[in-house]
């Protein structure tokens, strides 16, 4: 059943009925019973924000309160409004895209077709095991390096998790270069953060600047992001891949790129070309997704109706930035659900989405 605005916003109101709610003034107060039995059968959990973007617009937002972390240091009970940053996660990665880009239009990285090895020259000795030259910082965007890398079976926090592993390592982009091919590169999707933490050095080196100050240069000020955050590893660099901290409202800013083809108030600021590049999908995921430079592409499907194409950022704990071009839609959902299994973190996002949200917009 399709809802209208008002059965729209009583909905969310039961989700999140113990929160502070901002919401548009065209907006009504009161709860849907479908939405309370989501929170209430325990269905919706940990949500800490939701911001829902039409139009460039902001239709409606919610904070809620909960335990939550900065990539895994304890934060405590926190109380959530638009002034207070949430761990990205994995969405990091594709704000990493983005900066790639505008770094690649600045001749400042090497192109997709580049091979690692010229990107990397200071390894020379790994360059010289067998099936390395055949690798490219394309494969590293689309994360089809072929290389045993592990962060899917072993729970984060175990020193046997290929992330944890590297973050263990002295070295950590000569941890994720020396990992054993095992399999022809190009071919087959497998996640991998030591690929986000590749291409933020590559960014740090041809800029000459740190992940975050580039970011905050040439992506986060021209979209006037209020605060922001990236985590440190131990050899002084940022965590690309998942220790970017924003405000929520700036986090659906990334998503909102999308559909303006990099343009923010008319001004270019990701290139329109690698906006088009990076969220096109160039492999498939076994799950039936499609994954192109850090961005994932999918759809929402109810049976009945035609499935709805998305383009996603995705993060541990339950982070989500999800782009729906045919409804002009951001919608970001900041959780703390970070000890929780994914598959209940993704049931989470999409009860959100299908129950909540996209009712809302037919």
């Amino acid at each position: 059943m399709i809802l209208d605005r008002r059965e729209t916003m009583k909905a969310l109101g039961a989700v999140l009925m113990t929160s502070t709610v901002h919401r548009a003034a065209s907006a009504e107060g009161a709860y849907d019973q479908r939405l309370a039995e989501l929170e209430h059968s325990g269905r919706v959990f940990g949500l800490h924000a939701l911001t829902v973007t039409r139009a460039g617009r902001m239709a409606f937002e919610h904070y809620g309160t909960g335990v939550d972390q900065n990539w895994g240091r304890p934060l405590g009970e926190v109380t959530f409004d638009r002034t207070v940053l949430h761990d990205l996660r994995s969405v990091s990665k594709s704000v990493v895209s983005w900066l790639y880009g505008i770094a690649l239009a600045e001749g400042k990285v090497p192109a997709p077709e580049a091979s690692l090895a010229s990107a990397f020259p200071q390894y020379g000795e790994l360059w010289q095991q067998p099936g390395r030259d055949r690798l490219t910082v394309g494969h590293v965007l689309t994360m089809t390096l072929g290389m045993g890398w592990d962060e899917l079976t072993v729970p984060y926090g175990d020193p046997r998790n290929s992330e944890n592993a590297m973050e263990a390592a002295p070295d950590r982009i000569r941890y994720v270069l020396d990992r054993p091919i095992v399999g022809p590169p190009g071919e087959v999707w497998s996640y991998n953060g030591g690929a986000t933490t590749l291409l933020g050095r590559l960014i740090a080196q041809g800029t000459g600047e740190t992940l975050h100050a580039f970011a905050r240069r040439a992506l986060f000020d021209p979209l006037d992001f209020g605060p922001s955050e990236w985590s440190v590893s131990s050899d002084g660099f940022e965590r690309a891949a998942s220790g970017l901290r924003l405000l929520p409202r700036d986090m659906s800013k990334i998503g909102r790129l999308v559909l303006t083809g990099g343009r923010w108030n008319d001004r270019p600021v990701v290139p329109a070309e690698w906006v088009t590049r990076a969220t096109t999908a160039t492999v498939r995921l076994p799950d039936g997704r499609g994954y192109g430079y850090h961005w994932y592409t999918g759809a929402f499907s109810d049976g009945k109706q035609p499935p709805l194409p998305y383009i996603a950022g995705i993060g541990w704990g339950g982070q989500r930035l999800y782009v729906i071009p045919k409804l002009d839609l951001v919608v970001g959902i900041n959780c703390g659900n970070y000890r929780r299994p994914g598959t209940e973190q993704s049931a989470v996002g999409i009860a959100i989405m299908t129950e909540v949200v996209l009712p809302a917009f037919p």
